[in-house]
Order: C-alpha cells, then structure tokens, then sequence
C-alpha cells in the first residue's frame, strides 16, 4: 500500500473591494509537512475581476498573486521569509489580511503527491 501523507490548503480569494466582500478563487496553497513542500499556483480570471470592479489595478493583482507564489519557492523570490522553513511560510501565507489577495480557510487532505494537489485543486476549485 502507498503511504499517504497528510497535507492542507488554503485558496487565495481576490477580493477587489474590501469593503464589499465581493469575491473569486484566484489560487491555492498547498504544504505538506511530511515532504517539507509548500507551492502555491495562481490562475488570474481578468473577467470575473472586472465584473466585481471594472476599475481594479489587474497588474497590483497579478503582482500579488505572484509573491505568494515566490514566498511559496523561497530564495530570493521569498523576500524576508527566504530563511523560512515551508511550515512558516505556509503559515504567514495564511494568516488573515484585509487585501486584494486574501487566503481561505485552511482544509486538509491525505495525498502520495504533494505537487499533483496543487494542480489538482487549482482545476477543481479554481479554473
């Protein structure tokens, strides 16, 4: 039998007007303690963006979206949190925040493959 490992996520919202609460799934995040991996993928839908705010910086957007998942990859792309190990930076990923780019709930799941889920739920729960 294949070993499972436990694992969680948390999916990125966008929410353009804060103050309004209006919101899309825009990406996820996905650590898995046992592998020592933390990824994050983002999926963009400009449309549902601008139906939510036709006025919204789609680039700031983009921007954000990207730095979770470069604070995901560590190394220079992670910024402060480069010496992190995934564990603290899945953890600051998913700490709440009243931005544009806010993290979800976090769920958890058993999985062989730390890096299929990833994709797996950024095309279930996201495209």
């Amino acid at each position: 039998m294949t070993r499972r490992d436990v694992f969680e996520y948390a999916l990125l919202r966008v929410v353009p007007r804060v103050e309004r609460g209006e919101c899309f799934n825009a990406g996820v995040i996905v650590y898995c303690r046992a592998h020592s991996f933390v990824a994050a993928r983002t999926h963009l839908d400009e449309a549902k963006l601008r139906v939510l705010d036709p006025d919204a910086d789609v680039v700031g957007v983009r921007a954000a979206l990207r730095a979770v998942e470069g604070v995901c990859g560590g190394g220079e792309g992670a910024g402060q949190a480069a010496g992190d190990d995934p564990g603290r930076r899945f953890r600051w990923l998913i700490a709440p925040r009243s931005t544009v780019v806010q993290p979800g709930a976090v769920h958890s799941g058993l999985t062989t493959d730390p890096a299929g889920e990833v994709e797996r739920l950024l095309d279930l729960l996201v495209r």
